[in-house]
Order: C-alpha cells, then sequence, then structure tokens
C-alpha cells in the first residue's frame, strides 16, 4: 500500500510539470518517478527528509547523468574517505582526481548516503523536523557537505520547483492531497536570493536568459553582459544568474578552487559571484578545463 501511495504521488508531480525543454524536464521527472519511493524509504528508516535526499540526487548526479552515477551509481557525490573498503573512481572535484566511491546499484548509493549523514557531523540535523527542508539544505551545506557557497540555496530550489516535499509526510503522499499542494508549490517564478551582496536566481531546467530578462523586466543584453555570456541560450540547471554586475575582485572567497567535472571557468565565475574577466586575468596560462586549480584572488 505505502508504494502505492508513493507512486500516486510521483504521478501528480509529474502531471503538472510544465513542458518547458522537454529534454531537459524530462530527465529530472523521471528520476523523480525512477528513485522517490527509494528516498521515502530512506526517510522511513532513518529520518532524513525525502525530499533533501531527492534533492541532493538530483543536484549531484545531474538528475542520473553524470559519469559518477552512470558508470559509479554514485548519485551523491560520496568521497571515499579512510573507511571506504569498496570500489573506487577518480573524478576532478575540489581537487584533481578526488577519489569517489562505486556502488552495485543505485539503491547502495541511496542506503549509503543515509549512513554518511548519520555520522556525527551531521548529528545536530536530526534535531531538525523532517519537514524542514530548509534547515536540513542550510545545515548540510554549515556542516560541510560540500564546498559551493550557493548549496543549500540549489537545494531549496530544486525542493520547491517540483515539489519534493510533499513526499515528506505520510498525508502528502495521497495523491489527491499531493497533487493540490505541489499543483500550490511549483513555481514558475524564480525567489530572488542574495549573497556576498549580489541578488541571484537559480536557474531551472530549460530557462534562458531570454526568459528571465523577460520575468524581471530586465533587458536581455544587460542581464547577458551582468553573466558574461555573449548569446542567448538554455541556461545550466541550478546555475545562478545574476541580476547585476559582479564585481570585478573577491575578498571573502577561497583563494583558489578547482574546475570539477562538467564545470568551466565560466561556472565558477558564476559560483563565486566574480566577473568572468578577473578569472581569466588571474589565470592566464591554466587551461579551462577540469582538473585545473584556478586563483579566485
Amino acid at each position: 500500500m505505502r508504494n502505492e501511495l508513493v507512486r500516486m504521488a510521483v504521478a501528480a508531480v509529474i502531471a503538472i510539470a510544465p513542458a518547458v525543454c522537454a529534454s531537459a524536464q524530462d530527465a529530472y521527472r523521471a528520476y523523480i518517478e525512477t528513485f522517490s519511493a527509494m528516498a521515502v524509504e530512506q526517510q522511513q528508516a532513518h529520518g532524513i527528509p525525502a525530499s533533501i535526499t531527492l534533492a541532493q540526487g538530483l543536484l549531484e548526479s545531474a538528475a542520473g547523468r553524470s559519469t559518477l552515477a552512470t558508470e559509479g551509481n554514485n548519485h551523491f557525490g560520496i568521497k571515499c574517505h579512510s573507511d571506504w573498503k569498496g570500489e573506487t573512481m577518480t573524478r576532478s572535484d575540489d581537487a584533481p582526481d578526488d577519489c569517489f566511491r562505486v556502488y552495485d546499484d543505485a539503491a547502495e548509493s541511496y542506503e549509503d548516503h543515509s549512513r554518511f549523514l548519520m555520522r556525527k557531523r551531521y548529528e545536530r540535523l536530526f534535531d531538525l523536523d523532517p519537514t524542514d527542508y530548509t534547515g536540513w539544505a542550510k545545515g548540510l551545506k554549515a556542516c560541510g557537505y560540500a564546498t559551493d557557497p550557493h548549496y543549500a540555496d540549489r537545494l531549496v530550489a530544486i525542493i520547491e520547483r517540483y515539489g519534493l516535499n510533499a513526499f515528506d509526510t505520510d498525508a502528502g503522499r495521497h495523491a489527491e492531497e499531493t497533487s493540490e499542494f505541489i499543483a500550490s508549490a511549483l513555481k514558475s517564478t524564480h525567489p530572488i536570493r542574495k549573497s556576498r551582496g549580489l541578488y541571484y536566481v537559480v536557474a531551472y531546467p530549460g530557462d534562458t536568459y531570454a526568459s528571465i530578462a523577460k520575468e524581471f523586466h530586465l533587458k536581455k543584453k544587460k542581464l547577458l553582459a551582468y553573466n558574461d555570456v555573449e548569446r542567448d541560450g538554455e541556461i545550466k540547471p541550478w546555475e545562478e544568474v545574476y541580476l547585476q554586475e559582479k564585481p570585478e575582485m573577491l575578498t571573502d572567497s577561497p583563494a583558489t578552487a578547482v574546475i570539477g567535472e562538467g564545470e568551466s571557468l565560466h561556472s565558477l565565475a558564476q559560483r563565486y559571484g566574480v566577473s568572468l574577466k578577473t578569472l581569466k586575468k588571474l589565470n592566464k596560462r591554466v587551461k579551462d578545463r577540469p582538473g585545473e586549480r584556478i586563483k579566485l584572488r
């Protein structure tokens, strides 16, 4: 019965998701359909909100399409650490050739993710209500799950975009109640966020600079300039889109960062909120490719 309710809730999520840029949207909807039951089972077994587990899986694995997920069944970017005795694979992340865990299947990855969060480092998160997805997202960042300064904002954006918090409660898994809840929670608009004094939004799958410029009554040319982009096009899902000019220099960021898999100098300029021109000037001899360590200031 429980799994049937989960499937019904998934159907409600899928039915109301907008059909914008089908290829990008389909990947995220298919991921929710495939793995939501696993996330719910982990919540019931360990107390980790299903919405958080799903959002992390969607973000860390690029909706199941990353190399770590397709070749290593690693959906959460969990690194080897000294206690890991299983198979491994290397990918550039916080450092060149970081070591990541390899699993037999996705279910093992989901279970290991729960065990990973049950370590003492994350103990205080379990004092939060399981429906407090914002608190969990901020807590994961504060406890050091990711170095990305906007990690919590990305998780919250994913949860609110797809109404994943409906999976956190028993009532929310009933199709009729879930459909109504998600219909009101799923938004086509983008909440404005602020970091280091800069206002920005987090891009949804299928967004373009033109669509965001129209939403905020900005000239597309200006928005492109704010984000160091020459031509309009589809924006990488969950990437920052700044609504004002970025500074030319940072004073409160890490001194360096590594270009990770699927990233670029532009990705890091967006993540840390600094001019791409500045990064290029600071890193004249560095190639724009994964594994390269760059100066941020």
